[in-house]
């Protein structure tokens, strides 16, 4: 079989019927060929398919749907070819509908699709080419783009290189405006395929515009052209950007483009508009209207016939044809998107020529939405919004005119009309915008003020309250009336007459009713017809009292006008205001009977309002009640017929509607009147009343309080029983109650009030007294409450207004009272029997708690007891464990090698001390104590460096400790008066070292001495603290057990040995130590060096934890003692020159009775030296002493 035939096999037998494709026959008789035979699906697809090419489109559907119920399936594979029929014939019914203008026939196409689609999901849901048809099916329709995108989206998952799929997406992102999607995916579809139609070329050119990229979408125009010369979307692209250059010649080069196109395609949408927008600037408006009416027949896109509806909307309305403008300009409002704001322009237009400001406002107010910034919308807006009744909407205008006044502030119009606006709302800002019109009148209009601003400023002052101000304007107003009426008497004439009758009201609100009077009375001499005198003459006079000589001025002007509705409406409001019903309704409808009046809407409410108040009052007669309804509603429509915005008729009807039980249609009218205004307070009350008709009575109460919130400042009696109604309806008696008590306090002498709080006072009363778990206080306030009902019935049921309520019903209800209260007393009794009860429980119960509390506070107070009995038990502990270990710390003197010099150690320890032969008495590397107790803290840092430094040696045990309990222990105390000179701190802090801390804490009191001390009358210095400063150095005693005194010097680490020495002098005052201080030495005067010395509070208290000075006043203080100690002094002068660094070493001397002394060879002295030293023992005897006692007093 060649590819140009096609060849359908015959029934039961090996022949077939072969059709060549160029020259198929009729559709029909190919049908019945096929049904006879009972062909395979796949050769009615293909010969369908063949027609469809060859234009036969009729015979394509009829072979495409008989192959539903005719085609034979019996053979492999059969579903691949019932999905194509299926989706080729639904396409075929996309495309369709997408060309009907018809929109029934346009749903039945759809539907059509719709259905084969559905068929072809049950056979291969997930075909690829059925996915895309139903894919773009979703698109056409417009509102299912979501299930377009989710299916070309599911396309792409299979395959990412498919064109329809990224066409398609191209398109959903265009239409969701995501305009650099959109190009991506045009793109991505040239990659793929680089010799894509003109039409791929075109979309981009049109993202290209969207991103404002226009030499990008020229570029795209022109090539899509190149590739297309007959693609009439690209020449109008290319039109579009020639037109908006703004250049003669490419306005010539995009015309000519249009007129290309047009010859192309003469029934394109896009060009048939631009040339009728082009002709409108020509002003050949009879051409504009044609292209127009064919740009908007030849297509379905509503943006495309928004845009026709304009140009011929604006042709109209430029020829004056408003009608036709005004019908066009709406039909383009209907099709056009947010976007398209001009029809609205127009469309606002027309509606401010035939006087409907409403929906002109509506219309300016989606252009201003579009384009919040633009100034004639704007100034219109404000113009039209300035004289609404409504709050909001003048709230609007003032926004408008002030962002007008904003942008143009010579606008004169605008401030005059901004401060007619602020009037109503904003006084002081008004008078600011008219000071500000003035001022622009006279420096750049160069004109004098007009007489009516001036009288505008003095009626703001008047309501500011600024009388005089205001008399001095409405002054100037006249005189310049005055002036002006040169020019124009008549004008100027009537001005000065309203200037002179708002000038009489000003004397009325100065309480000078006789200049009101007689200004009132001038005006009449000279407009005798000046009708509105003598009803300001007729006010006054009512507001006085003098009703009827109030009634004889009305009656004076209806003299001059007997029709006028003012005068009376006045007389009949005097007649209501008086409850006489019948006079007031003849007024009002002789208002209504006269033919220039028969309209007016206030007599028309004011007569249904009386038809209405009669529905309020007692009535059997039903005939009579629906007879008084169907009037009050007659009256009330008639307005609304006049005047289909007038909020008082709509009410009136829902009040109708109410009362005759059309609650749910009731409550539509008042809903619709409250969307008109929420600033009427009738329709707060009656939509609250229909709440509490429905039973929704939380509703009803929030809104009664929102209406007394919002339109009264004070408690207004009749809103107030609406929201009492409403809490008794709904069973909160007590809200009731307090809610008509306020009422009451406001008229305490209506009866119908009265009526209500005996009601509620005998229905709360009753309630607590059937609770049987009422308090006696509860139970006493309801019986005071049926007292006080029963006072009240009684005297209603005697004194009541039979209008308002039944009085026999009063009698009924006082005496239901009296059989309450006689029940009383049970109820009474019960109560107090329960309230003792509970009386006695919560005494119990108290009790229970106090005992409880009690004997919490008791175990509280042991244990805080018992806590301090441990803490003085173990306080004494420790005293006790001071006292026993105090006299362990004493040492003897162990003699110990000295070590080798030129060590690391030593070295660091000798250049401790370092004389720089000044008088600085600041002891090398101390730390300054900054508050009591550091002490601690600085030994422990001293013992954890102690043990980094060195290895401690085993402390020997002292051999001379026994002694230390045979000296008197009076002999190392020294006074408090010997403390002076030593210029050391008497209050040291408690260490709180353990025993085997305070036995590493030595003294360092050194002796100064030089050859020099001669000199100054053989007086001996001892070292003091110069600082002034107590807190020494940790790192000077707390690693070491004993100070050693050598000659010049001393170590302020108190060193175990030092290797550089060659005689060991030995002098250690063992002890715990509890200060750091340190006190510096004095300098030796003659010896031309500074020997330091150090002493330490420490030392202090070393010594008093030894006893006493083992050496002094005793037979231990023999020769030899003295002849070291006179060694040492050789010694130490000559040494003293040389080194300030001091030698000592662990071991004491080698006398365990003395407490100090040198041992090594010293060189001869002489007497005189000897006895130097001597003083000098005698000296280090006092020093201990004060040491000792420093110790002992800080230890207790």
């Amino acid at each position: 079989m060649s590819s140009s035939t096609v060849e359908i096999p015959l029934r039961d037998t090996d022949e077939v019927i072969e059709l060549d494709l160029d020259q198929l026959p009729e559709g029909e008789e190919v049908l019945s060929i096929l049904k006879q035979e009972t062909s395979p699906l796949h050769i009615w697809v293909t010969l369908a398919l063949e027609y469809y090419r060859q234009g036969f489109t009729e015979d394509f559907v009829k072979i495409l749907e008989a192959s539903r119920s005719d085609a034979n399936l019996n053979y492999a594979n059969f579903e691949k070819d019932q999905m194509r029929a299926l989706d080729t014939l639904a396409a075929y019914y996309v495309q369709q509908a997408h060309k009907e203008k018809n929109k029934d026939k346009k749903r039945e196409l759809f539907s059509q699709a719709t259905l084969l689609y559905t068929t072809a999901d049950k056979i291969i849901m997930y075909d690829q080419n059925h996915l895309l048809g139903r894919a773009y099916f979703c698109l056409l329709e417009g509102d299912k783009m979501d299930q377009a995108d989710a299916q070309f989206n599911f396309v792409l998952n299979q395959s990412s290189s498919n064109i329809p799929s990224l066409l398609g997406k191209a398109c959903i992102a265009f239409n969701k405006k995501d305009y650099r999607s959109a190009l991506a995916y045009y793109k991505k579809a040239m990659r793929t395929n680089s010799n894509c139609p003109a039409s791929v070329r075109l979309g981009m050119g049109h993202c290209f515009v969207k991103l404002g990229k226009s030499e990008k979408a020229r570029a795209a125009f022109e090539r899509a052209l190149y590739l297309d010369p007959q693609c009439v979307g690209a020449l109008v692209g290319l039109a579009v950007l020639e037109l908006n250059s703004k250049n003669q010649d490419a306005i010539k080069n995009g015309v000519q483009l249009l007129s290309r196109a047009y010859t192309i395609d003469s029934t394109n949408p896009m060009v048939l508009n631009h040339l009728a927008n082009h002709f409108f600037y020509k002003k050949d408006y009879q051409k504009v209207q044609h292209l127009a009416l064919h740009a908007f027949h030849n297509t379905e896109n509503e943006a495309m016939r928004a845009e026709s509806c304009y140009q011929l909307a604006r042709a109209f309305h430029v020829q004056g044809d408003y009608d036709q403008a005004f019908q066009y300009y709406y039909q383009s409002t209907q099709f056009a998107s947010s976007n398209f704001v001009l029809p609205s322009f127009g469309l606002g237009q027309m509606y401010v020529y035939r006087g409907d400001i409403e929906n002109a406002g509506q219309c300016f107010e989606k252009v201003i939405k579009a384009q919040p910034g633009n100034y004639e919308t704007m100034k219109i807006l404000g113009s039209l919004y300035a004289n609404s009744p409504s709050a909001e909407k003048r709230d609007i205008a003032k926004q408008h005119l002030r962002k007008v006044t904003e942008q143009f502030p010579d606008d004169v119009e605008a401030w005059i009309e901004l401060a007619q606006i602020l009037e109503q709302s904003d006084v002081q800002g008004a008078l600011s915008a008219y000071g500000t019109a003035t001022k622009l009148l006279k420096d750049k209009v160069q004109a004098d003020v007009p007489p009516e601003i001036l009288n505008n400023v003095a009626a703001l002052h008047f309501r500011l309250g600024n009388l005089q101000e205001a008399k001095k304007h409405y002054e100037a107003s006249l005189d310049r009336s005055r002036q002006d009426a040169q020019n124009d008497e008549t004008y100027y004439s009537a001005i000065s007459v309203t200037t002179t009758y708002n000038l009489a009201r000003l004397y009325e609100a100065l309480h000078e009713q006789d200049k009101a009077e007689r200004l009132y009375k001038n005006i009449l001499r000279e407009h005798p017809n000046y009708v509105d005198c003598y009803l300001r003459l007729g006010c006054m006079s009512r507001d006085r009292g003098q009703i009827y000589e109030a009634s004889d001025w009305f009656k004076e002007a209806l003299q001059i006008n007997q029709d006028h509705p003012d005068a009376w409406s006045l007389i009949g409001n005097l007649h209501v205001a008086k409850s006489e019903w019948g006079p007031g309704q003849k007024k009002f409808e002789r208002i209504l009977q006269r033919p220039s009046t028969k309209d007016d809407a206030y007599s028309m409410i004011a007569l249904g309002n009386v038809w209405l108040q009669t529905l309020h009052q007692p009535m059997r007669d039903k005939e009579k009640e629906k007879r008084h309804q169907d009037r009050a509603l007659a009256m009330y429509k008639a307005v609304l017929r006049n005047d289909g915005r007038n909020i008082w008729g709509a009410n009136g009807i829902g009040c109708v509607l109410a009362h005759k039980h059309c609650i749910n249609e009731a409550r539509d009218v008042f809903a619709q009147v409250r969307e008109a205004t929420a600033d009427f307070c009738d329709v707060w009350l009656n939509i609250a009343h229909i709440y509490v008709e429905q039973k929704q009575y939380v509703a009803a109460v929030q809104m009664y309080e929102n209406c007394l919130k919002k339109f009264f400042k004070h408690h207004n009696t009749e809103v107030l029983i609406y929201l009492a109604r409403a809490y008794y309806k709904c069973g909160k008696l007590k809200e009731c109650k307090q809610t008509l008590l306020k009422a009451r306090h406001v008229s305490p002498n209506d009866t119908v009030l009265q009526y209500n709080i005996a009601l509620v006072m005998q229905k709360l009363a009753t309630s607590i007294l059937k609770d049987e778990k009422s308090n006696l206080k509860t139970v006493l306030g309801a019986v005071h409450d049926l007292e006080m009902a029963h006072r009240f019935f009684t005297y209603l049921s005697q004194h009541g207004d039979r209008m308002k309520f039944d009085l026999a019903q009063a009698a009924t209800e006082a005496r239901q009272c009296s059989d309450l209260l006689s029940q009383a007393q049970y109820h009474v009794a019960r109560a107090r029997k329960i309230d003792e009860e509970e009386r006695e429980l919560r005494k119990r119960q108290e009790g229970e708690r106090d005992a409880i509390r009690q004997k919490q506070l008791n175990e509280q107070i042991e244990k805080q007891r018992q806590r301090e009995d441990q803490d003085k038990k173990l306080l004494e502990q420790r005293t006790q464990y001071i006292e026993k270990t105090k006299n362990l710390l004493m040492f003897d003197a162990v003699n110990e090698k000295p070590r080798r010099s030129g060590g690391k150690r030593s070295k660091k320890m000798d250049d401790d001390f370092v004389s720089d032969g000044t008088d600085s008495d600041e002891a090398p590397r101390t730390k300054k104590r900054t508050r009591k107790g550091s002490e601690s803290d600085g030994e422990d840092r001293e013992r954890r460096k102690s043990k980094v430094k060195r290895k401690r040696r085993p402390r020997r045990q002292a051999e001379g400790s026994d002694d230390d309990d045979d000296r008197p222990r009076k002999d190392g105390r020294p006074r408090k008066k010997k403390e002076k000179p030593s210029k050391q701190r008497n209050d040291v802090d408690e260490d709180g070292l353990t025993a085997k801390q305070r036995r590493k804490v030595v003294s360092k009191a050194i002796i100064s001495s030089s050859e020099g001390s001669d000199s100054e009358g053989g007086k001996l210095k001892i070292a003091e603290n110069r600082s002034g400063n107590s807190s020494g150095s940790d790192d000077e005693g707390t690693g070491k057990r004993r100070r050693i005194v050598s000659s010049g010097s001393e170590s302020d680490e108190g060193s175990k040995g030092s290797e550089r020495s060659e005689a060991r002098g030995s002098g250690s005052e063992a002890g715990a130590s509890g200060s750091d201080s340190r006190g510096s030495g004095s300098d030796a005067k003659g010896s031309g060096s500074s020997a330091r010395n150090s002493g330490s509070d420490r030392g202090s208290e070393s010594d008093k934890e030894s006893g006493s000075d083992k050496g002094s006043g005793s037979d231990r203080e023999s020769g030899s003692e003295k002849e070291s100690v006179g060694r040492k002094s050789d010694n130490e002068s000559e040494k003293g020159s040389k080194s300030d660094r001091g030698s000592g070493s662990d071991a004491g001397s080698g006398s365990p009775a003395s407490p100090i002394g040198v041992v090594g060879l010293m060189p001869a002295v002489d007497h005189q030296q000897v006895g130097v030293v001597a003083m000098r023992v005698l000296q280090i005897k006092a020093l201990d002493q004060i040491s000792r006692s420093r110790g002992r007093r800080v230890i207790k």
